[in-house]
């Protein structure tokens, strides 16, 4: 069985690469990247690598050849990744590959107010009327998003600004995302099945805050705001309301349509779902955000104290 995986060159693609790796011949494993200089190490491995781009459909057809199952890591333009998403599954399709194990999201339904969402919803309907195999994998948010982008900066500045109210989410581990992904990848009778990977607990964004001051030993305010407010914030530190190529604000490609229509979700109950999946695919418990923000306590404090400490 040979197994393609797109996106390979991105955190999520080589984690899962690492670990297949583990299991299978390292020739088994097609890695297609827009970048696969990337890739050189895996090269070196023995691991075919492609060149593969959702915008470029024949381009990925052709990259896609010869591959039995497909990991489809979504793409990262959020509100613009339906036609990238058409490409890859018509791609599939056009070379021969039978399986495809898709990145989703929590709560992955129509009435999600959430932007990123609503191309979850659009590409499972597509995978759903494709008439190839498939299998979703809805992944809760990140804890490494907590880790790497809110908690420096709440620390940074002594206070949590939000929306979401007593909202909550099962934030899950990367790691967790990526095992579960791989287990479905090698495993049998997934087919068209849904699965949520969650993690342990559900947390409002209150609790994070409170986790924040916990971890760094510094006070985190929580404080309430609306949907102007939250945009306002997002609009001083020079976040775009939209997605624009290749900008990054603090490191990270932010975009504010995307994020406070997010907090709305959480706001109003939609991504407080959680579930024993990751247990039943991967045979371990999913780790908890505490333990992950305690692991980096370190790194965490240094990236907030590059932002300043208003202390």
């Amino acid at each position: 069985m040979t197994i393609a995986i797109t996106g390979a060159s991105g955190q999520f693609g080589r984690s899962a690469t690492e670990l297949l790796l583990e299991s299978v011949p390292a020739q088994d494993l097609i890695l297609i990247s827009r970048s696969p200089a990337k890739l050189e190490d895996f090269a070196a491995r023995g691991c075919v690598v492609r060149k593969g781009d959702f915008d470029d459909r024949s381009g990925l057809t052709d990259a896609l050849r010869g591959a039995d199952r497909m990991l489809m890591i979504s793409g990262t333009r959020v509100g613009f990744r339906e036609p990238q998403h058409t490409n890859a599954v018509e791609a599939a399709k056009a070379a021969g590959v039978s399986h495809i194990v898709y990145t989703s999201f929590i709560a992955a339904n129509p009435s999600n107010p959430s932007m990123a969402v609503k191309d979850h919803v659009f590409t499972e309907a597509l995978l759903s009327q494709s008439g190839l195999t498939w299998t979703a994998l809805r992944d809760a948010q990140y804890s490494e998003a907590v880790r790497d982008a809110m908690a420096p900066m709440n620390i940074a500045t002594g206070r949590m600004i939000s929306l979401a109210r007593n909202g909550k989410m099962a934030f899950v581990c990367r790691e967790d995302c990526v095992a579960s992904a791989v287990a479905v990848l090698l495993g049998e009778g997934h087919e068209g099945k849904v699965y949520n990977i969650t993690g342990p607990e559900l947390i409002s964004y209150h609790q994070v805050s409170e986790l924040l001051a916990e971890v760094s030993d510094r006070p985190v305010t929580f404080l309430d705001t609306d949907v102007d407010g939250l945009y306002a914030m997002f609009d001083a530190i020079g976040i775009p309301r939209e997605p624009v190529d290749d900008l990054t604000v603090a490191n990270f490609p932010w975009n504010s349509d995307d994020m406070v229509s997010f907090e709305v979700a959480v706001r109003d109950g939609y991504f407080a779902v959680i579930s024993d999946d990751v247990e039943r695919l991967t045979g371990r418990k999913p780790r908890s955000l505490r333990d992950l923000l305690h692991a980096h306590r370190d790194s965490i404090l240094a990236a907030a104290d590059a932002m300043g400490h208003p202390g």
